[in-house]
């Protein structure tokens, strides 16, 4: 190559590169404005739900600093191995570790605040475990008055559907009770959802696609709030529904149907985890559009989306009531419905930024340009494939946003879209291991900061 092809090509990388450093740009900017914002408006007296708008949290009076210092170890050690990792080992091997580098990275956030942290939050007046003393008498029976005696209920209970507290009343059932077994299921279930993505970027993308993706499940941003929330556990099973989907959907004939129905199944329970989840069926919808499955396969998808709606309604929950009496309670609440519609449509969107962290928007261009390429060729490329997922992700948070219905507190809320934009950050095949320390720095600096009820 001669220097006049070297300055040539070196020019043309500087052009391919600059959207995505505009993109990061915008990012930051968008969240120094949402931040900026808020404390005018909390000043100002407009803004008084939240400590720390756009966030329902707090600044330290203290920022964290050796506390974190095993979570900002672990992540040097992971930007050093995890990309060399995730391209030589066996496949089979791989989801695993997707999974236990992501649960210790969690853990390893969460425990800077004490080793009782993961639990604390869920020891809360507010939260789940303090309403199962009112479902252990009788199941069936707070089952069919659950609707009508909603308003004597936990605020989490309140805006959620029943199953959440079904799912631990099982557990307390299986002698697994206590708030810590609780967090434990959150995190093991939450972490694992990096693999199944990972698992349906491989079916959808192909491996290489799969393998670049592993290290930004890992250290993701999200990880500061897996560890407290619920969202985490519906974040597992729509991850899982979805990646059976697209394991069903590479296998032909009879050994389709299996798996087909399990996904179907899991998904059938996302309405019934949270009113919020119906956004993101976008998510399992691109990965039949891609894939173009058969009509029985699509027919055991639709059984096993029948099996929990139909449970549930048989044993005396009406989904439509349940939508209606939790739209009440919200609506007369001192809550996030007095919250600024129009803050909040931007601001939300802010924090799904600092959930996805600043390598997912240095990869959007790239990945609205795979979309582009794949409108134009009628061909689906790997990148446009991991492209479509991060995609229908994105339309779900901005319906659910522009609904109103997410005034605040979507730290939590996001959590089961944020997840898959992290797989486009892989989009990008220049300094993957700089991006993936971007990542990590921003999710210690929140870490560091802010202190969450969850």
């Amino acid at each position: 190559m001669t220097l006049t092809d070297a300055g040539g090509h070196a020019a043309a990388t500087r052009r391919r590169a600059w959207p995505g450093w505009v993109a990061v740009a915008v990012w930051a900017a968008g969240i120094a404005a949402a931040f900026a914002t808020g404390w005018y408006l909390r000043r100002a007296g407009l803004a008084t739900e939240d400590r720390l708008p756009p966030l329902h949290a707090q600044a330290r009076e203290r920022p964290l600093t050796w506390e974190l210092l095993p979570a900002a170890v672990l992540a040097a050690v992971a930007v050093a191995a995890l990309p060399t990792l995730a391209a030589r080992l066996p496949w089979r091997t791989l989801p695993l570790l997707t999974w236990a580098g992501a649960a210790a990275w969690t853990v390893a956030l969460a425990v800077s605040d004490g080793p009782d942290a993961a639990a604390a939050p869920l020891n809360a007046p507010t939260e789940y475990p303090a309403g199962l003393a009112r479902l252990r008498p009788d199941p069936l029976a707070w089952l069919r008055t659950f609707t009508e005696r909603l308003g004597g209920y936990p605020t989490h209970v309140r805006g959620h559907p029943p199953l959440p507290m079904l799912v631990l009343w099982a557990l307390d059932k299986a002698g697994l009770g206590g708030t810590g077994w609780a967090a434990a299921l959150v995190i093991a279930a939450g972490t694992s959802a990096a693999a199944a993505i990972t698992v349906t970027v491989r079916c959808l993308a192909g491996e290489r696609a799969a393998r670049a993706a592993v290290p930004f499940l890992v250290l993701a941003p999200l990880a500061v709030w897996v560890a407290t929330a619920m969202d985490a556990f519906f974040l597992a099973v729509s991850a899982w529904g979805t990646a059976l989907l697209a394991l069903a959907a590479r296998r032909a004939g009879a050994g389709a149907l299996a798996p087909a129905a399990a996904g179907g199944l899991l998904l059938g329970c996302l309405p019934y985890l949270s009113y919020g989840l119906l956004p993101l069926f976008a998510v399992p919808l691109a990965v039949l559009l891609l894939t173009r499955p058969r009509a029985r396969m699509l027919a055991a998808v639709a059984a096993g989306l029948a099996v929990v709606p139909a449970a549930l309604t048989l044993l005396g929950f009406w989904w439509p009531d349940g939508v209606r009496a939790t739209l009440d309670t919200y609506l007369v609440s001192r809550g996030s419905a007095q919250r600024s519609y129009a803050y909040f449509l931007f601001a939300n969107v802010a924090v799904l930024g600092l959930l996805t962290g600043p390598a997912v928007a240095h990869a959007l261009p790239t990945t609205l340009g795979a979309l582009r390429g794949a409108a134009r060729a009628r061909a689906v490329s790997p990148p446009a494939a991991v492209a479509a997922l991060a995609a229908a992700a994105l339309v779900g948070v901005l319906v659910l946003d522009a609904s109103g219905v997410t005034r605040g507190e979507v730290e939590r809320i996001w959590v089961p879209f944020a997840a898959w934009p992290l797989a486009a950050a892989s989009l990008h095949r220049t300094a993957p291991r700089a991006w993936m320390a971007a990542q990590a720095v921003t999710a210690l600096a929140v870490q560091a900061l802010v202190l969450s009820p969850w």
